[in-house]
């Protein structure tokens, strides 16, 4: 006996839902997860929740506050293409101060600071030095990698919030909770269209994840 088309293009819409969710949850920050189940939980017991196939879905739901995840069948790649937000954030903190990027020069600085962004938010941020917002230098590495992060992380949060309530959360609940993400200032919201433009961009010539 044959499936009926409405029948069969259903189940496959449930399964990719279903797969669309799972993913979600696998890849949500435990923070996140803490923060709505109960923050008590130990990291070890957040990791395996998170890695139940047949738990996934449901806590998905719960990340989404249901209603959101209800059209999960029709998600494609999320605004990031799957690359890491706190890359992502670093590497258009890069672009904000690509200025102190230039003059930090000297090796066991320069050693520090990639240490905690990486060679290629590094060199990202120099190769676009001309979209530079902050004009005062950082010349210590550690707090220069802090300004990066922070930077990065309020642009893009200020970028996410033209988006869809859906589209947004994909990418925040992937983030830590108390992230700039969540909390950017009117500099960051003028800047961000420009300086995600490019790391968008960027993203689009490597392989997505």
């Amino acid at each position: 006996m044959s499936i009926p088309i409405q029948t069969a293009e259903h189940d496959q819409s449930f399964r990719l839902r279903s797969v669309r969710l799972s993913d979600l949850a696998a890849l949500a920050h435990p923070t996140r997860l803490a923060a709505r189940l109960d923050p008590a939980l130990s990291a070890a017991t957040l990791v395996q929740l998170q890695k139940s196939p047949r738990l996934q879905p449901r806590l998905a739901e719960l990340l989404l506050d249901n209603e959101r995840a209800s059209n999960g069948s029709g998600w494609g790649p999320d605004l990031l293409r799957g690359h890491d937000p706190r890359r992502a954030a670093l590497l258009a903190g890069s672009i904000w101060h690509a200025r102190s990027l230039l003059k930090l020069v000297t090796k066991p600085h320069l050693t520090v600071l990639i240490g905690h962004i990486g060679a290629d938010a590094h060199a990202f941020g120099i190769r676009h030095l001309a979209h530079a917002i902050a004009n005062s230098l950082i010349a210590d590495p550690e707090k220069l990698a802090q300004q990066i992060e922070h930077d990065g992380h309020a642009c893009l949060g200020a970028w996410l919030n033209d988006s869809p309530a859906l589209e947004r959360s994909r990418v925040l609940l992937r983030l830590p909770v108390g992230t700039p993400a969540e909390t950017p200032a009117p500099e960051h919201s003028n800047a961000s269209g420009r300086l995600f433009s490019l790391v968008v961009a960027h993203f689009e010539t490597e392989i997505p994840v």
